[in-house]
């Protein structure tokens, strides 16, 4: 905890720093507007910790306030060092380039029309961000596979990733999700992890809780609703998630596999945050070894949180479902994103029959923005293969 606070506060406090002397530069603004900014970015820098706080003491309506307030500022703030960073590295090279040949800067490069330029499109973008949060998309994928019952036509399984129900995601944007998931139809119910933010399963006894739980416990899936853990159930706490998943009416599995009516197997894995963590090892199987006991014969589903797979592991199962990216969730974080996971969204063909498909998550965590990266309800619809049509294997 003391490394990731050092971390957070050496990046985040960095960025208003940084900002701070940009528009200092830009504006040259007075003495009693310069401790206003200072102020301000300051509370900017904090406000995630003004908020923990004010959880942990029972303040409700003040975490709420500043949770929207603090969590907005985030993504305002994330969209303004990239304008900046982006500006200031063209006005380096043209710098140069005018050095060398004796020419003035376009004046559109001096540093109050970049600056000015930056904070626009700052306030535009997050503008945007937020009502793209709140656009939520389906996307559709359709397998054929030969692994089918003949007496199955199709079978219908809607993933929901990265919902984050907490402090932002409550409620009424739980209830536009649902609707859109009952109209679908599902025959399988899936969360691929991060169901819940870490702060809303410390607040087991509120009526929010239990209004979110009951909602997601009345969505009818035939074939049963699943679940796993991401990273975000670890560190709200294990035993506490495990509870609001349940109430909900999902089997979360962990480290273990369920054999279907449908003829379906489906596996799922914990996230391995618990080894930050010093948690004890999970229950079953380790995933490899998981995935060599499943039939393969049969269409295997498995559910793991992050979009890794081994090279040992491609072949053994025929679909993953997974999230954790966000797509990045604002845009140029996606470029970081791809660097660490280059299955970072979308449905990709691996070897030896393989394909995963990685969600860019339903809700969003921190800002309650999206910025070129919208939410996502994924629905996979299995079918036979015709002799006309590639089967999956």
């Amino acid at each position: 905890m003391t490394l990731f606070l050092i971390t957070f506060l050496s990046l985040y406090g960095g960025m208003h720093l940084y900002a701070l002397i940009r528009i200092e530069r830009a504006f040259n603004p007075g003495r009693k507007a310069l401790a206003i900014l200072r102020c301000l970015m300051f509370l900017g820098t904090v406000a995630p910790f003004l908020v923990r706080m004010c959880e942990q003491s029972g303040l409700e309506w003040t975490t709420q306030i500043l949770a929207w307030t603090g969590y907005t500022w985030m993504g305002f703030i994330f969209i303004l060092i990239s304008a900046l960073l982006t500006l200031d590295m063209f006005r380096l090279v043209i710098f140069r380039i005018n050095r060398k040949r004796g020419t003035a800067i376009p004046r559109f490069f001096q540093p109050r029309l970049s600056c000015e330029a930056a904070l626009l499109f700052a306030v535009m973008a997050s503008s945007y961000g937020f009502f793209e949060a709140r656009a939520i998309r389906t996307e559709q994928v359709t397998i054929a596979s030969s692994k089918l019952p003949s007496n199955i036509a199709r079978i219908r399984i809607i993933q929901l990733s990265d919902v984050h129900l907490g402090l932002l995601i409550r409620e009424e944007r739980l209830r536009k999700v649902l609707r859109i998931v009952e109209q679908k139809s599902p025959d399988i119910l899936v969360s691929t992890g991060d169901l819940l933010d870490g702060r809303l399963s410390r607040r087991e006894g509120s009526s929010n809780y239990r209004i979110m739980a009951a909602m997601l416990a009345a969505v009818k899936a035939p074939s049963g609703k699943f679940a796993i853990t991401g990273n975000h159930e670890f560190y709200a706490g294990l035993d506490q998630s495990l509870e609001v998943m349940k109430a909900a009416g999902f089997r979360v599995l962990r480290n273990e596999a369920v054999v279907l009516a449908n003829g379906l197997v489906l596996s799922g894995s914990d996230d391995p945050a618990w080894k930050r963590m010093a948690l004890p090892v999970p229950p079953g199987l380790a995933e490899h070894d998981l995935l060599r006991t499943l039939p393969s014969d049969r269409f295997r589903l498995h559910l793991k949180h992050r979009p890794d797979v081994e090279d040992q592991d491609q072949g053994l199962f025929d679909l993953q479902l997974s999230g954790h990216t966000h797509h990045g969730q604002i845009f140029p974080f996606y470029l970081l994103t791809k660097l660490q996971f280059p299955l970072c969204d979308g449905t990709s063909f691996l070897n030896n029959g393989s394909m995963i498909h990685v969600s860019r998550g339903t809700g969003t965590w921190g800002p309650p923005i999206r910025f070129l990266a919208p939410p996502e309800i994924t629905v996979i619809d299995i079918v036979p293969a015709t002799p006309t049509q590639p089967s999956s294997r």
